[in-house]
């Protein structure tokens, strides 16, 4: 009987040693990856558990916010989450967290509450794992106003205004239509008032857009919150020119080979159907290329780097406008239609071609439609664009100054003859260079606008 006892206790000995050290196993890692400190109208809550296999038995995720407790998340009830992904032995799950997707949270400090539970001992026993995060909650959108005073834009063309927002690191600018031009410190525009909220914007009236298209000064911060202020502005129509194109054999023969060669990115399929090449030049590889360059905008400078009004091109011919409204004529029938934004100006064969005002090399080289192009970056979202060069005679990231030479005049790319193809672009849009070159524009539109801000 003795023996019978001290077997008894000997089991029992093991199993609460066995019962011990499964207590003792590696609980559940958990890593609270977002918010890192705010949410506001949005925010994400993104929570990875670790654990072997990635079994769980309990996984609680809660909105802690003075003293009342919200329920965000259920292990048994997954479809809460806005996505729940298994990786190995890892869990993440992210949910919307912001006031838009829970209606009680309020202005101040919550906290977020993990809890996570892992089987062991075959299911016996469970242990546990929890993690925290305090995050401030902010619902109070941020505060614009605009300073700048008579503001007058072109069908096409440009515009400034000079704004104040608050907080001064919100992101900020102008909304035209469905195009958002970004608001830079008024320090890189030489206004020396010290005023850290103080910001200057460009921004367009598209020639594809309507006239009564909406034009508001916007900030929004990291997390949702959103305001918009109006301010007074008048729009001026215009009227764009239709014009013919007459493609032949000899022109498709001249120019389709050359960039089909430099533009491998268009798998044309039968190089050798001419007119179908051209089309898909004309139509798709304009697209591409123009959507590179929309993309060079991103690589504008705060400061205004230009001076004074844009240059035209000495001793040219105006041979096409701007917004030019083109219709394709191929044996008599229209094959395509194309809106040709710049100005197409000419003088004498392999003309030099020298920078409109001063700015920055941001693309030297080949550009599909654009043959070897120059892009310069003036600062603030506005560069310009130089197209159809024989040569080019600078490099990417080189300061040009006011008439420096970057190239000689040509018929690359979809050139009809040696001229030079100049447009004016913002935030990667292109814009009317006519508000450019006019010495009184800018001192209108721009420099008396600074002044007045400057104090």
């Amino acid at each position: 009987m003795s023996k019978f006892i001290s077997i008894l206790i000997l089991l029992a000995g093991i199993a609460a040693g066995v019962w011990y050290m499964a207590g003792r196993s590696t609980p559940p890692a958990i890593d609270i990856l977002q918010p890192a400190a705010v949410i506001g109208q949005t925010g994400d809550l993104i929570v990875e558990v670790q654990t072997p296999d990635g079994e769980l038995t309990r996984l609680d995720i809660d909105l802690e916010q003075d003293g009342s407790v919200t329920p965000l998340f259920r292990l048994t009830d997954p479809e809460a989450a806005a996505s729940l992904e298994r990786q190995g032995d890892r869990l993440r799950i992210a949910l919307p967290a912001g006031k838009q997707a829970i209606e009680t949270l309020t202005a101040g400090t919550a906290r977020f509450d993990v809890v996570a539970e892992r089987p062991v001992l075959f299911g016996w026993r469970r242990i546990a794992a929890a993690d925290t995060r305090e995050v401030e909650v902010r619902l109070t959108p941020p505060q614009v106003s605009v300073v700048s005073t008579h503001h007058f834009i072109n069908h096409g063309g440009s515009e400034m205004v000079v704004y104040r927002v608050s907080p001064a690191d919100v992101a900020s600018g102008v909304r035209v239509g469905d195009y958002l031009y970004p608001g830079f410190p008024a320090a890189g525009a030489g206004i020396e008032t010290g005023d850290p909220a103080l910001r200057v914007a460009f921004f367009a009236l598209l020639w594809n857009q309507d006239l009564d298209a909406p034009i508001q000064v916007f900030a929004h911060d990291e997390v949702g919150n959103a305001t918009t202020a109006t301010f007074d502005y008048r729009v001026f129509p215009k009227k764009f020119r239709e014009s013919r194109i007459e493609l032949n054999e000899r022109f498709l023969a001249r120019v389709v080979p050359a960039i089909l060669q430099n533009s491998t990115e268009l798998g044309v399929e039968n190089p050798s159907d001419l007119l179908a090449s051209y089309l898909s030049i004309n139509r798709d590889l304009r697209r591409m290329n123009n959507e590179a360059i929309t993309a060079l905008a991103q690589q504008t400078s705060p400061t205004i780097l230009w001076t004074g009004p844009f240059e035209q091109l000495i001793n040219t011919a105006v041979e096409a406008g701007f917004a030019d409204q083109r219709d394709y004529i191929y044996n008599g029938e229209v094959v395509d239609h194309q809106v040709h934004l710049g100005f197409d100006l000419a003088s004498t064969a392999a003309a030099p071609v020298l920078a409109a005002n001063r700015g920055k090399v941001v693309h030297a080289g080949w550009l599909g439609i654009y043959g070897n192009c120059v892009i310069l970056d003036h600062g603030m979202g506005l560069q310009s664009l130089y197209a159809h060069l024989s040569s080019i005679e600078v490099q990417q990231g080189e300061i040009v100054e006011t008439r420096a030479q970057l190239g000689r005049s040509g018929t690359t790319g979809l050139a009809g003859g040696d001229h030079l193809h100049f447009t004016m672009l913002l935030a990667g849009n292109p814009v009317t260079p006519i508000d450019w070159w006019s010495k009184q524009w800018v001192e209108d539109r721009i420099l008396r606008k600074l002044r007045e801000a400057g104090g």
